[in-house]
């Protein structure tokens, strides 16, 4: 990955990131176009098709420019967002594609770091503290890198208990991951 591809990707996963956040901290569902469906738990792109795990109704989908899935659970400062990207991406590290989804984050302060496996490939799952636009939250961050793609899952909270209240929710997405073949 070039120095700029480097920034832009940066950038571009720090601002969904804060599109992310605000759509809680505002509650409000944004609505847009997408050239993607979803439809019993599994999304279809022209790149790629992948399943995740089904969510609780409590979790409302929300639309977000530039990201695959996003969902809010009303009134609570909680999202998780997922996206896929299968192109233009090289072949960066799991620590830097985890790094690149940090931009925008001040204060960031790492929990924890593990790798485990996900669909057949090795993932990286990491906890962060830290601020956005002074408001601390907790990030639960995994990246995956499987054929072409590069995966990310982001659960945004409320840092300690109101986080860990709905990490079984984020867990039973992960847990549900399978990349599909497209033929």
């Amino acid at each position: 990955m070039t120095r700029t591809q480097g920034r832009e990707r940066a950038t571009k996963n720090g601002a969904m990131l804060r599109m992310t956040l605000l759509c809680l901290l505002a509650v409000a569902p944004l609505t847009g176009c997408h050239r993607t469906t979803f439809k019993d738990s599994v999304l279809t792109k022209s790149a790629v098709r992948y399943r995740i795990g089904e969510l609780p109704a409590r979790w409302e989908r929300v639309w977000l420019e530039d990201n695959d899935l996003a969902f809010a659970e009303a009134g609570t400062g909680r999202a998780i967002s997922v996206n896929a990207t299968c192109k233009g991406h090289d072949d960066p590290s799991l620590q830097v594609l985890t790094r690149h989804l940090l931009a925008g984050f001040t204060d960031r302060q790492e929990v924890s770091a593990r790798t485990f496996p996900m669909d057949g490939r090795e993932a990286l799952r990491s906890r962060y503290l830290a601020k956005m636009d002074g408001v601390p939250v907790q990030l639960e961050l995994v990246v995956l890198k499987k054929d072409t793609c590069v995966f990310d899952f982001t659960y945004v909270a409320p840092p300690g208990a109101a986080a860990d209240a709905r990490m079984a929710d984020f867990d039973g997405v992960l847990s549900g991951f399978e990349m599909e073949h497209r033929g």
